[in-house]
């Protein structure tokens, strides 16, 4: 019979993440960090600037949607046993407030609303450094088994 070895459950591996100061290549990307996690909350953090600008001045939308899918997708993933996976299947963004280099640093805080089997639903929003709502966003996400 052989030995059955515990895998760390999607918690425990985002914690393995930031223990090693592991960020994903699309932080890298665009400059946001993963800062906190617990189990169904992940918070990400980002200054934009004018990398990030679209072609009439402002920050480009995307940079909001990349931090909302990803505070939802990891909440969601601290959630997760250690055989599963999961992918976003929607996300609906509504876009309150524009960012510029002169926003400064915004926290996107992501949020489990419920978990089963294959579904799961999110939510998020970010903030500025004076907690106005910039943008939020609910996420179905499918659960996957590896």
């Amino acid at each position: 019979m052989s030995e059955v070895i515990d895998a760390p459950d999607g918690l425990q591996q985002v914690r393995d993440l930031l223990a090693r100061g592991a960020q994903p290549p699309i932080g890298r990307t665009l400059d946001f960090s993963l800062i906190e996690v617990e189990r169904g909350r992940a918070v990400f953090e980002g200054t934009p600037d004018e990398r990030h600008y679209n072609p009439m001045g402002g920050v480009h939308g995307g940079y909001a949607a990349t931090l909302l899918d990803s505070a939802c997708g990891i909440a969601v993933h601290s959630m997760l046993k250690p055989d599963q996976g999961f992918t976003t299947l929607e996300l609906k963004v509504s876009y309150l407030r524009g960012m510029s280099d002169q926003t400064g640093p915004v926290r996107a805080e992501g949020r489990v609303v419920n978990i089963g089997r294959r579904v799961a639903f999110a939510e998020a929003d970010i903030r500025d450094a004076d907690g106005r709502v910039m943008a939020t966003a609910t996420s179905t996400l499918l659960v996957l088994a590896k």
